[in-house]
């Protein structure tokens, strides 16, 4: 199943891969912005969790540790995103070869601008709009996707344990009141299918 139905992965390999990673891990911005390739063990199939590109003084973007100490955390990937990451790894270095730049470095970002540096923190939002404006596509925020990996967790059956673990929450109450929010949903909805079944 395609994130977007209107995005041909092949072709915009990058953004796909991006909002995969978002949509599939529910990290942060900052943190999949900071994402080098010696986080990522394509053997175990995980992503390495350990810093977060923020805006410092004046402006500039820099890396800092992750926001909470919960934050360094190990993230399991499944297949599809392990695979769409790996295509992206070949096909960066083929890109940025031709732009003079060797990306086999273990420190090189997974998602840089094309002069090799850190994307700008609006990037993502940027694309997102780009790819939503004009469509009936439901308008959702680059953080949105973070909320959208909890709530799916959770209506998959995860405990608020896993889904604090892999989210980075320090606080498990931040992780209670999504829960609270999935569990109010399914509740109206059973309601909803007990009054279809019933009122004949």
């Amino acid at each position: 199943m395609l994130l977007f139905p209107n995005m041909d992965p092949n072709e915009h390999l990058e953004q796909y891969t991006l909002f995969r990673v978002l949509a599939f891990t529910g990290v942060r911005r900052g943190e999949c912005l900071a994402l080098t390739w010696d986080d990522l063990d394509t053997q175990k199939g995980t992503l390495s969790i350990n810093k977060t590109l923020t805006q410092g003084a004046g402006g500039k973007q820099i890396i800092q540790a992750t926001k909470t100490k919960k934050g360094n955390r190990l993230i399991s990937l499944d297949k599809q995103t392990l695979f769409y990451l790996r295509k992206w790894q070949m096909d960066q270095k083929r890109i940025y070869f031709m732009l003079g730049f060797n990306t086999s470095q273990p420190s090189q970002l997974i998602f840089a601008t094309t002069k090799n540096i850190f994307k700008s923190l609006n990037t993502p939002s940027k694309w997102l709009r780009r790819l939503t404006d004009g469509t009936s596509l439901p308008k959702i925020t680059v953080h949105g996707f973070r909320h959208t990996h909890a709530s799916a967790l959770f209506s998959a059956g995860a405990s608020i344990k896993e889904v604090q673990e892999r989210l980075g929450h320090e606080d498990a109450q931040t992780t209670l009141n999504i829960y609270t929010h999935v569990t109010n949903s399914q509740n109206k909805e059973a309601v909803q299918k007990l009054v279809n079944f019933l009122d004949f």
